[in-house]
């Protein structure tokens, strides 16, 4: 019974995933193909434990995250409309209860991410050209964990006590680089394979890179300061050099190979997650952004359904706390708009009479805006209306989608879209004639007009206004904001696009508890302000930033880690813990260096009798864990100054894309 409701909801939801995907690639988008699956709600909170995949390797997070999500929706209304994983080809999971309205939204939704996912850089980072084939990886890491387990030589406890301590870890990568699959600097197998690429003879390999050679070669790495630069992939380190700690023994044995595996199974996968999670706000403002253009503004949603579609969308978009979908949207809107404004200025600035000095007074804001506006064969779009589509540009009208719609093999009432090309649709959904946006022309300053001005080439001038106008490119606010998806992750989207204006427009504001009070107070509404408390909630996946200095930590064999202070302290009690953890991965004493704050009592006092905020003093620490106990120790500025941060540094971009 189940399996035929579903079957014939997929039969329903046919034609609106078809559709979907044709608006999204006429709208300029090049998403991966998309599998889309009917669950239940019962198999969606299972996906959503998951993280959106049917098959992970055994462990008891999974059943904690499904029974939060199980209850999440039982007893405070939540409710999942989708979920779609990073693949090719994508899969997404529709739940069956939903409403169709929800459904085409989550569709359109879907087609957007997959766009994302196959086009955003920073998800090129892991995977081949053809994408992360991610299902299958997952698949096989979870049936070789199981092997593990299986094993009736290898203890079951101690498996799962070493995917729990690697999991304490699985943050810290380097996740702003490539994915490394092999790192093997000095190893003699990695020597090996280079001989053999460059086609040297088995003779002259015994000749000349014998043992004593390799040997050699092996002592110089040791007598090298090592790591010779701080390593941040901590997991790669340890799968590396790390080893396991012995009780009985009483001393660091080396890994098991089951152990080595699990290790590096469970890197990858934390390459593989890393870019969602570095561009969640872009992701989800992107795919909101198409979303509502596809349901609302091509009407991909009937008329029966735009109600409901338009609740829903307003209850996620101002959804309380930090919320990814509605700062991402209002970006990528900011994004457009101004790429379509420096468009038109630079037009505007051309006509005789007009120069960034006069502008405001010499330009009629509204004569702009009905040249902007889309014309009514454009705007209004009927199977009454085709002779006047006709009339249009050329390049506007998809000429084999009018015939065809001429001999009634289109709907043109329900997707009038089909009948024009991606410059025609630019035209129709150009941003600065929408409502909303009518008076972001008018806001430019004089600053912005005059900057403009002095790149403008003085090789074509304009009579009048109209003739200025009719020599805009509608598609310069899509392909910038197409540019913008590729390169950039949520902190330099951020860091780039977060100005004063789009602040003042959005009414963002910065807060900061205070320590005087004992509550949260509205501190600031400067965009620098606001910029510094978003991106400290980015960099480094949000983590603290901790790197590997030092191996041999006072030539005691100790692993020495340093967390590089950006002014956020750690969390003592977590740092405590996973030092206890790293130790289990070391089989050795760990250290880790860090800055701390502290306001003395007296300063306390003082600040409160004045009415302002103490003024921290800042020290460094040095944790140290032995395997029995863990020692704390305060240390001299000179020897943590290193690790502070002149000024938070959000620069994430590999340097050859800089």
């Amino acid at each position: 019974m189940i399996d035929r409701e579903k079957r014939q909801t997929a039969a329903e939801l046919t034609e609106p995933t078809r559709e979907a995907n044709a608006l999204a690639r006429k709208l300029g988008l090049d998403p991966y193909d998309v599998h889309y699956w009917i669950v239940d709600h019962d198999e969606m909170n299972e996906l959503i434990a998951y993280d959106g995949f049917q098959t992970r390797y055994p462990h008891w997070r999974w059943g904690m995250k499904y029974e939060q999500q199980r209850k999440q929706r039982q007893f405070l209304g939540g409710k999942a409309f989708e979920i779609v994983n990073n693949d090719n080809p994508s899969n997404a999971f529709l739940q069956q209860s939903n409403s169709l309205a929800d459904q085409k939204a989550v569709i359109t939704h879907v087609e957007a991410h997959a766009d994302f996912f196959a086009n955003n850089r920073w998800f090129g980072l892991f995977g081949s050209e053809d994408g992360p084939n991610a299902a299958a990886m997952l698949e096989r890491h979870a049936r070789r964990i199981e092997e593990v387990l299986s094993d009736p030589e290898v203890d079951r406890e101690a498996v799962e006590r070493f995917v729990d301590t690697v999991l304490t870890l699985e943050d810290n990568i380097e996740y702003r680089r490539a994915f490394d699959r092999k790192s093997a600097d000095g190893d003699p197998e990695a020597v090996d394979e280079t001989l053999e690429a460059l086609g040297v003879s088995d003779e002259v390999r015994a000749e000349v890179f014998d043992d004593d050679w390799l040997e050699a070669l092996e002592a110089d790495v040791d007598d090298v300061q090592f790591p010779p630069e701080p390593e941040y992939d901590l997991l790669a380190f340890l799968r590396e050099h790390g080893e396991a700690y012995d009780e009985d023994a009483g001393k660091a044995v080396e890994f098991e190979d089951w152990q080595r595996e699990v290790v590096e199974m469970l890197r990858r996968e934390a390459y593989y997650f890393a870019p969602q999670r570095t561009t969640k706000v872009m992701n989800e403002g992107w795919a909101a952004y198409w979303e509502s253009m596809m349901m609302g503004e091509e009407a991909f949603a009937g008329t029966d359904e735009f109600l409901d579609y338009a609740d829903h969308q307003a209850q996620v978009l101002n959804s309380p706390g930090f919320n990814p979908y509605k700062l991402g949207k209002e970006l990528w809107e900011y994004v457009e708009n101004r790429a379509n404004r420096r468009e038109v200025l630079e037009r505007l600035l051309r006509v005789e009479g007009i120069s960034w000095r006069n502008f405001h007074d010499a330009v009629d804001f509204q004569q702009v805006a009905d040249r902007l506006a889309p014309p009514e064969a454009l705007d209004s779009v009927t199977s009454e209306t085709l002779d006047d589509v006709a009339t249009l540009p050329e390049e506007y009208v998809d000429a084999e989608a009018l015939a065809a719609a001429r001999e009634g093999e289109i709907d043109v009432d329900r997707y009038p879209w089909k009948l024009f090309t991606y410059e025609g649709l630019a035209r129709r959904h150009y941003s600065l004639t929408k409502p909303q946006f009518r008076g972001f022309l008018r806001r430019v300053t004089r600053g912005e007009l005059e900057s403009t001005s002095r790149y403008l080439f003085e090789d074509e001038r304009f009579a009048t206004v109209e003739q200025a106008l009719d020599s805009v490119d509608f598609t310069v606010g899509w392909e910038r904001m197409f540019g913008v998806r590729e390169s950039h992750n949520d902190v330099t989207f951020i860091d780039e696009f977060l100005t004063q204006e789009f602040v003042d427009a959005n009414d963002y504001f910065a807060y900061e508890y205070s320590q005087t009070r004992g509550d949260l107070r509205a501190t600031s509404t400067d965009a620098e302000d606001v910029k510094k408390k978003l991106l400290l909630r980015f960099t480094n996946l949000g983590k603290p930033t901790i790197g590997v200095y030092d191996a041999n930590h006072e030539n005691r064999g100790e692993l020495l880690l340093c967390h590089e202070y950006n002014g956020v302290m750690l969390d003592r009690k977590n740092a405590e813990a996973t030092l206890e953890r790293v130790f289990e991965l070391w089989g050795r004493p760990v250290v880790l260096h860090t800055i701390t704050k502290r306001i003395p009592e007296n300063e306390r006092k003082r600040a409160r009798r004045n009415d302002r905020e103490p003024e921290p003093e800042e020290v460094g620490v040095e944790l140290r864990y032995d395997g029995d106990d863990l020692s704390v120790e305060e240390l001299s500025w000179a020897a943590v100054e290193h690790l502070a941060a002149d000024e938070l540094d959000y620069d994430t971009k590999p340097d050859d894309w800089l």
